[in-house]
């Protein structure tokens, strides 16, 4: 749903969701060994992420995770995650920092990064994103457009960074392409619906 200044309110019906097991995620081995990241978030559970991580982690594939919907996580966990890809809220459910400004994002970063997390990309609307490691922190603006709708943008900025780590890109490279993609989804409604295609994103980055 949307509120009335166009701010995504996300409702959640479990279902079939919360039945993904440990089991599910073993059956797919082989799959998570070839591929080029694998991307998890927090609608399955947690033990189930965790199996996900641990056969990323065994194969030297990228292992991504969008904490949303946010909740607090365990260091085991976390110290398996490549790229952690929280927006603002869910860095400070996962910190206790309250994230506003570039001061209080590059704190909740380096909380992230102490409890194992190896990067942090954390979004933060119109803002642009923070990206933080053990070497850098580097903040990028968002690509000014006329917001719509921004629900799925930060699925449409984590799926298409994981693309962009699977085709070989750069971190900082991947986590441009993916904001591109997630300023173009916030101009349409809906989610499915507003994730724009390759075409779409090259024509926008090229303008």
């Amino acid at each position: 749903m949307v509120d009335d200044e166009g701010n995504n309110v996300i409702v959640v019906a479990p279902g079939a969701n919360q039945k993904l097991s440990p089991d599910d995620v073993k059956k797919a081995e082989t799959d998570i060994a070839s591929s080029g990241a694998v991307v998890a978030q927090l609608e399955v559970p947690l033990e189930t992420i965790e199996s996900a991580g641990k056969l990323a982690n065994q194969s030297g594939v990228p292992f991504v995770l969008d904490p949303a919907p946010a909740r607090k996580l365990s260091p085991e966990l976390l110290r398996m995650v490549d790229v952690l890809t929280p927006n603002e809220t869910e860095a400070q459910i996962l910190t206790g920092v309250e994230v506003k400004d570039h001061d209080s994002a590059r704190a909740a970063s380096e909380s992230l990064l102490s409890l194992g997390v190896k990067t942090v990309i954390l979004t933060m609307g119109v803002q642009g994103f923070l990206l933080a490691d053990t070497e850098r922190i580097e903040f990028v603006n968002a690509r000014m457009v006329e917001a719509v709708d921004s629900t799925a943008a930060g699925d449409a900025f984590t799926g298409s960074l994981a693309v962009g780590m699977a085709q070989g890109k750069t971190l900082s490279e991947a986590a441009s392409f993916a904001n591109y993609v997630a300023a173009l989804s916030v101009t349409k409604m809906g989610a499915q619906p507003s994730m724009p295609t390759l075409k779409e994103v090259e024509d926008f980055m090229n303008r």
